[in-house]
């Protein structure tokens, strides 16, 4: 994996995206996180996706159990059925994996509940598979505090690479001249953005107010 200089980089032609068990039973037992930001974080990540065209795979583990995706990441995708697996480990699953290898894409971008457990396993397999691998770590949790950093150490120790959901979405779009995704995108962190949002909105309001007030 390149560490440094412009290729270290995430771009949208070379990225995808793995989203792993964000169902209800993994979410009463995340303690790492505030459940709700980590639900705003991955469905912001997953939008910002679908805006820069970086495919986007959703999976649950044993669904009739865990509970299904939540709504609010689902309805981003509506017509995608996520991936039920029986492997903890979603690396194991061909299902997912010969998505990933037929797409061509090296930049592997991973969140997931826990981060212990369901996103180290998959991180550290694909990372000896010669991927470039990004832990988004907060759209991502653990059992405990301690659970969800002892992993992310582990992660990055192996070769990973952890990015907040935001930072992804910079990269992606890299250049706000890019205006087919500047606009869509300023959306997604109007949404999701919490303070950075709210920022926005009230840029808007200014500059509604001044043009309102130049007429």
């Amino acid at each position: 994996m390149t560490k440094t200089g412009l290729q270290a980089l995430l771009r949208p032609q070379d990225s995808i995206v793995v989203l792993i068990d964000h169902q209800p039973y993994q979410f009463a037992n995340l303690h790492s996180h505030e459940p709700t930001l980590v639900s705003n974080n991955v469905v912001g990540l997953a939008k910002a996706a679908k805006v820069f065209n970086v495919p986007t795979i959703l999976t649950t583990v044993m669904e009739e159990r865990g509970g299904y995706l939540i709504k609010a990441l689902q309805d981003v995708y509506p017509d995608q059925k996520p991936i039920d697996r029986t492997f903890i480990n979603t690396w194991e699953d061909p299902a997912v994996t010969d998505i990933v290898q037929k797409s061509g894409r090296k930049q592997l971008i991973l969140a997931a509940l826990w981060t212990e457990v369901c996103l180290a396993m998959p991180a550290i397999q694909a990372l000896g598979e010669g991927y470039d691998v990004f832990i988004v770590t907060d759209a991502s949790g653990g059992v405990s505090a301690e659970a969800h950093e002892m992993a992310v150490r582990r992660m990055v120790q192996a070769g990973a690479v952890p990015i907040t959901w935001m930072a992804v979405c910079a990269e992606w779009q890299r250049d706000w001249a890019r205006a087919d995704t500047a606009v869509p995108f300023t959306e997604v962190v109007r949404e999701h953005g919490g303070g950075s949002g709210i920022a926005y909105a009230w840029e808007v309001q200014l500059l509604a107010a001044a043009s309102q007030a130049a007429k």
